[in-house]
């Protein structure tokens, strides 16, 4: 595990060397502590072996709370600090909260792509970071539908989505139909689950990153 600056912690999978990849996570209303995403250790485990010049970075903020926002995107920027390598570009990949965490910390010299997957992307957040990144959204069809049950609907995500390209950002946007908000859960032993259309999510994500590579 490593220890970030801002009193957050990253673990790696891949290469020290590899390009690195920063993978932030969601949240909750309650300022509740930082742990390890399930959607993003599911897809970290299932994309890594077919990725070995990568470095995936997943990072466990200090607190995990969109009403603690700016601590989030402070986490995400010192893990970017410490992930980055002189002259390499660096991915992002933001799931949920994620994604604005992911938008906040664009503007980072390293940064080149950003893929958000069931990206929030509230008004008052500023797009003008994506300027000059490749920026790939992915949403799920079902997401936010059920009562009570916290998500980012599909009409939300394309708001942001319609707000990123007005500011004269190009950026895709994918829906992918019977997906729901988690890509993967963890159960009560500690094991991860993988939600309905999890493998739909993780090809999406492995065409990002293949583009990203190219690129590189």
């Amino acid at each position: 595990m490593i220890e970030l600056a801002s009193g957050a912690a990253m673990r790696r999978t891949g290469p020290e060397d590899g390009l690195p990849i920063v993978c932030l996570n969601g949240g909750t209303a309650a300022a509740r502590p930082g742990d390890w995403s399930a959607s993003i250790e599911w897809l970290v485990r299932r994309l890594a072996p077919d990725f070995p010049g990568l470095a995936f970075h997943e990072v466990r903020y200090r607190v995990k709370s969109w009403n603690r926002l700016e601590m989030c995107i402070a986490d995400g920027l010192a893990a970017l600090d410490a992930a980055a390598r002189p002259g390499r570009p660096a991915a992002l990949v933001g799931f949920s909260m994620g994604g604005a965490v992911s938008i906040a910390v664009a503007g980072h010299p390293a940064v080149t792509t950003v893929v958000g997957l069931a990206p929030w992307i509230p008004d008052r957040l500023s797009v003008d970071g994506l300027r000059g990144r490749r920026v790939e959204l992915v949403q799920g069809s079902l997401d936010g539908w059920l009562p009570g049950i916290p998500g980012i609907s599909p009409r939300s995500s394309r708001a942001g989505h319609a707000r990123i390209r007005a500011a004269g950002v190009e950026a895709s946007y994918t829906l992918l139909r019977g997906a729901v908000h988690p890509i993967a859960l963890r159960a009560p032993w500690g094991g991860l689950v993988p939600a309905p259309r999890a493998g739909a999510w993780a090809r999406h994500v492995a065409e990002a990153l293949r583009r990203f590579q190219a690129a590189a």
